[in-house]
């Protein structure tokens, strides 16, 4: 069953969508494992939020973060 996420940009910030990790690194593409050495080495400047033991991405910082990272076409 695939998941889909919602990633319409919302005029309210505080309804930015809270993604858990294995959402977050299907929405980048990589696994969680990847998001995690990220986080503990400090790769990437890649937001995230703790809740508890829970760890969590906000969209608008996935998306800003592959924006940062993109190269090449139009300015």
């Amino acid at each position: 069953m695939a998941t889909t996420i919602n990633t319409s940009p919302s005029a309210d910030p505080m309804l930015d969508p809270l993604l858990d990790e294995k959402k977050s690194a299907q929405f980048l593409d990589v696994s969680p494992g990847t998001l995690s050495v990220w986080r503990c080495e400090r790769r990437y400047p890649l937001p995230y939020v703790k809740i508890g033991r829970s760890v969590k991405y906000k969209l608008s910082d996935l998306k800003r973060f592959i924006e940062s990272r993109t190269v090449g076409g139009e300015k």
